[in-house]
């Protein structure tokens, strides 16, 4: 059995593509997926599966979600192992000075061209700051992500890219019941 971990963009933001979790479980239950968890309202779901094809995942729970609910939602799909190493790999960790609730990653649907990446790498927005690791942003937003212009609006526009984003908070928390699922916990 492989975890996995779904983030779903853009449900209950604002009181739109409402999505109650409960629901949200039992969907991907019904998909054959297992030791289906959720965590908080944003779409944030771990599970475990013996399908080792994570697009196909990706593309049954997109059906599955656009049936039940009759509006499109991105799922961006990711193993526990990727995550861990997205966590691991954040560089800003490697700063002293970090407050990290100020910490975030964006997950980009797929990589971006190098010709968009090379134009928003370009681009600065002090103090905020962004490094790209092929289809992870990682972030740190020193007055808070409710207050920088890096949003998920800006990097689509700018990559031409799907994206969504996750607190570090959020971030770790799922891989904390990712391990769980894994019996490492």
């Amino acid at each position: 059995m492989i975890t996995y971990v779904t983030m779903l963009r853009g449900i209950n933001v604002s009181g739109t593509k409402k999505v109650r979790m409960q629901e949200l479980e039992k969907l991907y239950q019904g998909l054959d997926l297992e030791n289906v968890r959720t965590y908080i309202q944003s779409g944030n779901v771990v599970f475990t599966s013996s399908h080792s094809d994570a697009d196909y995942l990706a593309e049954l729970i997109t059906k599955a979600l656009y049936k039940e609910y009759t509006f499109d939602i991105p799922v961006f799909i990711s193993t526990a192992t990727d995550l861990e190493a997205v966590i691991t790999r954040n560089p800003f960790l490697q700063r002293h000075n970090i407050e990290k609730d100020k910490l975030h990653v964006t997950f980009l649907q797929h990589a971006p061209a190098l010709q968009a990446i090379e134009k928003c790498q370009a681009l600065t927005f002090e103090p905020d700051e962004f490094v790209m690791d092929d289809k992870v942003i990682y972030l740190y937003c020193p007055n808070g992500y409710g207050r920088t212009k890096l949003t998920n609006t800006f990097f689509e526009r700018k990559l031409q890219v799907m994206a969504t984003t996750r607190n570090w908070r959020t971030m770790n928390e799922l891989l904390r019941i990712a391990h769980q699922k894994l019996g490492l916990a």
